[in-house]
């Protein structure tokens, strides 16, 4: 009962082998280990059950069996056993895988039952259960060995050795000569309706449209005329005609504010008082003088001037000219002599004298002009801004298109210039954020100094013009979203605020930027242009007050930045970013 080959020693789970006694040389001599891992394949789609054949003499990580099972082992050459246990057999019987040459393995799954396949004199050492597994393991062997695996294996190993290693890329598919074309309107395919038929139009050089103006002086030809025609003559015949006529001269006072605003109500919009005069949108405007017919001009972005005479209902009462290649940022007749209209571009300062017919050329320069302004009352000479932010002094009554004086007054940009209407020596000149005083008369190359600076905006500013009477009043229209009003009685280094109106200036990109002038006719009141809803030009007081509102529901729908009012009669004209002028009149 307590020996070490009795069955009460054996390990739980394992099947006892049988002593016997084996040579001393050959437990000498054998000193390797064998181990089989047999796996079935699949075969016709079904995978066999997997039998798993594991050998190992002598124990090891790999060699030991499962819990509960013993490994039957038939090595060629038998092992040393351990000292106290039971000697395997010294010959392996004849006809088992051993005996064959061959590594045999059996499982402890198996049912046990050898089937009476195996002769029990030949393993008659061998129980029932390690017969049947010496048996399945002869056959799995057969089957594996008529598979082929080992040849299978190297050839596809030769075959993935011969594959590329690096990735190719995918050709990309052409693309179908027959596919679908995106839909495009006739119009950008500029393509004719079908069934419509249009006029033949000569075909003229591409170039055309973007041939730039000459320098020098220019005929008054309308745009879309090649030679003077009657109507044409008929606008300037106008022109000159209210030219020679001499204004009342009338003293320049301010009435009380309840007329004012009566004056203001009687001024309406109608439909016959709206045109378009110009292409494109309007930057300038000017109002000429006279009292027996409203006759205005006006500038657009890409250098055309429009007159139009309002007093003639016909189509043919406005023509378009283009003496300038830029924008035409400042307009003003001559309060000496309204025959001649000056009008300022990028690059040149021209006048348009009626009795010539001609666009003469004043000033050109290399750098870019913003506005300009007459510092005597003869219009002699003139006050230029550069858009770079220095000012310079033309005298046109001197030879050549150069400016007399070019003078640095500190800015980053000039939008504006205007003169004192009392005090011709001083002018206003509005910039980045800064809007100074200077006296034209100290003007030098460099290192000028304001008279008087008018502190408080914090972003560019696009307008600051004198109150037209004493220039007691200074109104300005700033990108902060705020008008302001300075007093200007007595030019102090410093001027502060005396009221600040808080309104929407943010016209963008599209839209010529808001600029609040005086009315002549009105010290204390100026009128501007406005963002608000319905489309309105407002009215307002030095004080910051709104006064009264131009709109018209039915006619006016757009945003009127350039504004312009008669020296002497009520009369408003506004100018939208289409070229169209919107008078409104008693």
């Amino acid at each position: 009962m307590g020996g070490r080959g009795s069955r009460e020693s054996t390990p739980r789970g394992s099947a006892e082998l049988p002593p016997s006694p084996e040579p001393a040389e050959r437990r000498a001599g054998a000193e390797r280990q064998l181990r089989v891992l047999l796996t079935p394949l699949a075969v016709g789609g079904r995978r066999p059950p997997q039998k798993r054949l594991l050998g190992a003499y002598g124990g090891g990580a790999e060699g030991r069996a499962p819990a509960g099972k013993r490994l039957c082992l038939e090595p060629p050459a038998a092992l040393p056993s351990p000292p106290g246990s039971p000697s395997p057999p010294a010959t392996p019987p004849a006809g088992t895988p051993a005996a064959n040459g061959s590594d045999g393995v059996w499982d402890a799954d198996s049912d046990g039952s050898d089937g009476g396949d195996a002769a029990p004199d030949e393993c008659s050492q061998l129980s029932a259960y390690e017969r049947k597994r010496l048996k399945n393991i002869t056959e799995n062997a057969k089957f594996f060995a008529a598979l082929k695996l080992h040849e299978s294996a190297a050839r596809l190993h030769q075959m993935a050795s011969k594959t590329q290693s690096h990735v190719t890329k995918r050709a990309k598919p052409k693309k179908a000569e027959d596919e679908t074309v995106r839909r495009r309107s006739m119009r950008l395919q500029r393509v004719e309706p079908a069934g419509v038929t249009v006029p033949d139009v000569p075909a003229q050089p591409e170039a055309e449209e973007y041939l730039r103006v000459p320098e020098g002086p220019l005929p008054m030809i309308p745009e879309d005329q090649m030679e003077n025609s009657k109507l044409t003559e008929d606008l300037l015949a106008t022109w000159m005609r209210i030219s020679e006529m001499k204004a009342n001269e009338t003293e320049k006072r301010t009435c009380d504010m309840e007329r004012y605003q009566d004056s203001l109500n009687s001024m309406v919009l109608s439909e016959n008082n709206i045109k378009k005069v110009v292409k494109y949108r309007v930057c300038s405007m000017a109002i000429h003088p006279s009292e027996s017919i409203i006759f205005v001009a006006a500038g657009d972005k890409s250098g055309q001037i429009g007159l139009w005479n309002v007093n003639c209902q016909a189509e043919e009462g406005a023509h378009a000219f283009t003496p300038h290649n830029y924008p035409v940022n400042c307009m003003h007749f001559s309060p000496f002599n309204p025959a001649h209209l000056l009008s300022l571009s990028d690059d040149s300062l021209r006048c348009g004298d009626v009795t010539r017919a001609i666009f003469d050329e004043v000033c050109r320069s290399e750098k870019s002009f913003s506005s300009f302004d007459f510092l005597e009352d003869n219009a002699s000479t003139a006050l230029v801004g550069y858009w770079d932010g220095d000012v310079a002094v033309v005298d046109r009554r001197t030879p050549g298109t150069s400016s007399e004086l070019s003078a640095d007054i500190g800015f980053r940009r000039t939008r504006t210039v205007h003169v004192h209407p009392v005090n011709k020596q001083y002018f206003v000149a509005a910039g980045s954020v800064d809007v100074c005083i200077y006296d034209v008369r100290y003007l030098k190359s460099n290192g000028n100094k304001p008279v008087s600076s008018l502190n408080g905006h914090t972003k560019s500013v696009a307008s600051a013009y004198f109150s037209p009477v004493t220039g007691s009043r200074v109104v300005t229209v700033c990108a902060d979203d705020k008008l302001r009003v300075y007093d200007t009685s007595s030019l102090a280094p410093t001027v502060a605020a005396l009221s600040t109106i808080r309104r929407n200036c943010n016209t963008g990109r599209w839209l010529t930027r808001f600029r609040a002038i005086w009315d002549p006719k009105q010290e204390d009141c100026f009128v501007v242009g406005s963002m608000a809803r319905p489309r309105q030009i407002e009215v307002f007081q030095d004080t910051g007050k709104l006064l009264h509102s131009f709109c018209n529901i039915d006619c006016l729908g757009s945003v009127c930045s350039i504004t312009v009012v008669h020296p002497s009669k009520n009369i408003l004209v506004g100018g939208n970013a289409s070229g169209r002028l919107h008078v409104f009149k008693e």
